[in-house]
């Protein structure tokens, strides 16, 4: 719930902050490169490597000695790691080059622990979770390329209110969770439970269509060569969301078996 809490965190932060509209990119790479689509693409293909190395040396620890204890260290050394690097990164673009490729790598080892740990008991959930990501990433994309998906300023503020919501919600179930109060039928296996995962996964994907026009935007106000790591980054941020959140899904779905 940690985890996932930090990720939604970032994602709010990092879609609704008012400095990274469109206006902001609008003439600022007067003196040099600009920011291009296919820029974009290859770096976000070189964060997943990063992301992907350290999640598989991550799950290859665990499956050799099967301790949480061998890679519990990692999974928060990724976790917070990560989550402030990608603060640094929403507030200075600039560093992107830097902090998107080193939030890709502390969030490897966070997914690659927890990913680890949930096979064990659940086999097969780990390809199935990558599957149904990239699966939704690649839906979406074809779906925003045809204009079957428009990003309008209500569909925009629509999904950050969502997200807003999700986040409060995240944090204050940790904040009770101290105290002993748990919401036993939203995290349970229940109708409930997995309808409020379904919800809050559509909610995560929808933020996949919120990142391509952002990107989208950059490439066309002439943003500078930097923003195509920040393009990167924020759908590094979204897919790792998305996955936590298809995998609690999967997990509920495997717990009523």
């Amino acid at each position: 719930m940690v985890i996932l809490g930090a990720c939604v965190v970032a994602e709010l932060m990092r879609t609704s902050n008012p400095v990274l509209n469109g206006r902001r990119f609008a003439g600022s790479a007067i003196f040099g490169e600009s920011m291009t689509l296919q820029g974009t693409v290859n770096k976000t293909g070189l964060l997943l490597l990063c992301s992907i190395a350290t999640a598989a040396w991550t799950w290859n620890m665990f499956m050799q000695t099967h301790s949480p204890a061998a890679v519990l260290p990692y999974l928060w050394l990724g976790t917070i790691g990560g989550f402030v690097c990608a603060l640094i990164t929403t507030f200075k673009q600039e560093w992107s080059p830097v902090t998107a490729p080193a939030y890709a790598l502390l969030e490897g080892l966070a997914l690659g622990g927890i990913s680890s740990i949930l096979e064990l008991r659940f086999p097969g959930i780990a390809i199935q979770s990558v599957s149904l990501t990239f699966g939704t990433l690649l839906v979406l994309l074809l779906a925003y390329r045809s204009g079957l998906i428009r990003v309008t300023q209500k569909f925009r503020l629509g999904i950050v209110a969502a997200t807003g919501g999700i986040m409060l919600f995240y944090l204050l179930q940790g904040v009770l969770g101290f105290f002993g109060i748990r919401f036993a039928s939203i995290n349970g296996s229940g109708a409930i439970g997995i309808g409020f995962s379904l919800i809050v996964v559509g909610i995560a994907a929808l933020n996949l269509v919120l990142d391509f026009d952002l990107i989208e935007s950059g490439v066309r106000m002439g943003a500078p060569k930097y923003m195509e790591w920040y393009g990167a980054f924020g759908i590094m941020v979204t897919l790792v969301w998305l996955y936590l959140e298809i995998v609690r899904l999967l997990t509920k779905l495997r717990g009523r078996d």
